[in-house]
């Protein structure tokens, strides 16, 4: 079982989100002796341009036409990020809450990984389609208040509803959240709120839900052969 870990909190060890995933990583190593785990920290990792170069890569293979050297140069940065996603079994987001949403890290970091023709593509009805199947993924997150359904602070979660969307349309269907809160009302509330994640991740495993995922063979890119062009279009 191969596990990338993707930690969007600049914390470090001193995150709460962190230990909650720890808890879960450790119990994960219990149960499979196969399992190894890459952390990808977005806050220290050196992620590719989004944008400049890029973007004309983009929209070049987007209608089937070839990149020069140059571009090829700068597009391996975007093609490295897309292989070791695209390499796990399982995924594991750490997350905390920020005004609502996701960090701008992990934000940056889907936009340079979800291309067209690598994770998604469209169909011959213009209709997009994932490309990764038999994957799971587990988002632990940590959330000031409760934003719990039948909260009033639930139409004010947009991390769980942007981040089931994003991953569902890329084709990862079985997604499993895990969130601490309400961590930031008192102390004796941010107690509880962490004893109840981590025993919810440490019953995620036990459970087996994360059982029967699909091995993959490693992902290669062969130069100059790119994954299959779209339909010239322009979404700008």
């Amino acid at each position: 079982m191969r596990l990338l870990h993707i930690v969007a909190t600049p914390r470090g060890h001193e995150s709460n989100t962190i230990r909650i995933s720890n808890a879960l990583i450790e119990e994960l190593h219990l149960k499979y002796d196969d399992l190894t785990v890459k952390v990808l920290d977005l806050f220290k990792a050196d992620l590719p341009a989004v944008a400049g170069e890029n973007i004309e890569s983009k929209y070049k293979l987007m209608t089937g036409q070839e990149l020069d050297n140059h571009h090829k140069s700068s597009w391996d940065a975007i093609e490295a990020n897309i292989k070791r996603f695209l390499d796990a079994d399982i995924y594991l987001i750490t997350v905390p809450m920020w005004n609502f949403g996701i960090p701008y890290a992990l934000k940056y970091y889907i936009d340079a990984i979800v291309q067209p023709g690598y994770l998604f593509r469209y169909n011959e009805l213009g209709i997009p389609e994932g490309l990764i199947e038999g994957k799971k993924m587990v988002v632990v997150t940590s959330r000031g208040g409760d934003y719990s359904p039948n909260t009033p602070l639930h139409a004010l979660d947009f991390v769980e509803p942007y981040l089931r969307a994003i991953f569902n349309f890329v084709g990862i269907r079985d997604i499993h959240f895990i969130n601490a809160q309400p961590m930031d009302i008192s102390p004796a509330a941010r107690r509880a709120a962490m004893l109840k994640a981590i025993d919810e991740a440490r019953a995620l495993v036990a459970d087996n839900h994360l059982n029967g995922y699909e091995p993959i063979e490693s992902v290669e890119f062969p130069k100059g052969v790119k994954p299959a062009p779209l339909e010239a279009y322009s979404q700008d």
